[in-house]
């Protein structure tokens, strides 16, 4: 009896086609956050976690910053009112500048590269899997108040969840919409970086502006606003790449025994081989 046809897919055809584009993501990011924000009744409720989160992220900003100016990186604490604070020694002057602002810097720029780097399904996975993972991690490191040990496994747990169980669509749309509330968090707290203190854990203490201005020079209102400057422009290079178009890479000719396309131009060595495995022989 003669072998039956194999039934062959064909060759060029994706196998995990993308159901949406990252520009579509990045759009259904931002209306995801605006809508929430601006309709949702208890919309701040909702988006409260992250709120916390983006404290985390600015205190982990301060606390690395420091560790790469030769500086220590003891503990931080989040507090319910979303305040917190980074423990640690630095030297004075530009490194303890540099770590100041390494604070306000470290949601934009993280938001950046959570934009540029979730295109997809598959690069959002690893993303998300990545950011939980250093979450987790950073709890019996660093993380010092009862706020922090419940927020951020929580919310490290929900971007896992969402990496690993949500569709490909889902965790798209996800990894960009936490790139967006990253990439605005400074910006959206505005009033911080144009104020000489803040109330932090119910004590009032000098804010990040003024703590560069004692160290640097200059009134603290310049700094605030070259560094609002520098987080819009992190939010733009982010939302650039994630709006670019993605690379391909062109597979060169007479490779249909590796999944190119066969077709006429192919030797016919090549075109021979592929119908030889489409028959079954």
């Amino acid at each position: 009896m003669a072998a039956k046809p194999a039934v062959r897919l064909p060759v060029d055809t994706p196998v995990d086609e993308e159901l949406v584009s990252p520009r579509e993501a990045l759009v259904f990011g931002v209306l995801a956050v605006w809508v929430i924000r601006t309709f949702v009744p208890f919309g701040g409720t909702i988006l409260y976690p992250f709120t916390l989160f983006g404290t985390w992220v600015h205190e982990m900003g301060h606390g690395l910053t420091g560790l790469m100016v030769g500086g220590s990186f003891d503990r931080l604490e989040i507090f319910g009112d979303a305040s917190g604070l980074a423990y640690g020694s630095v030297a004075p002057g530009l490194p303890a500048a540099l770590r100041a602002a390494g604070g306000l810097l470290g949601p934009p720029i993280l938001g950046a590269c959570i934009l540029a780097a979730s295109r997809g399904p598959r690069r959002a996975m690893v993303v998300l899997t990545t950011l939980a993972a250093i979450m987790l991690l950073s709890v019996p490191i660093w993380v010092r108040s009862l706020t922090g040990w419940i927020a951020i496994p929580v919310v490290a747990l929900v971007i896992a969840a969402v990496a690993l169980r949500g569709g490909p669509v889902v965790r798209t749309i996800f990894a960009q919409s936490i790139g967006v509330l990253l990439g605005l968090d400074t910006v959206t707290r505005i009033d911080y970086l144009f104020s000489s203190s803040a109330t932090i854990g119910g004590e009032v203490r000098p804010s990040d502006v003024e703590s560069i201005a004692n160290q640097l020079g200059l009134h603290y209102l310049v700094w605030g606003s070259l560094l609002a400057a520098l987080s819009l422009a992190f939010v733009f290079v982010g939302v650039r790449l994630a709006w670019a178009k993605p690379f391909k890479l062109r597979r060169g000719p007479g490779r249909g025994d590796e999944g190119g396309k066969v077709g006429p131009a192919a030797p016919a060595a090549d075109r021979a081989r592929a119908a030889d495995r489409s028959t079954g022989r």
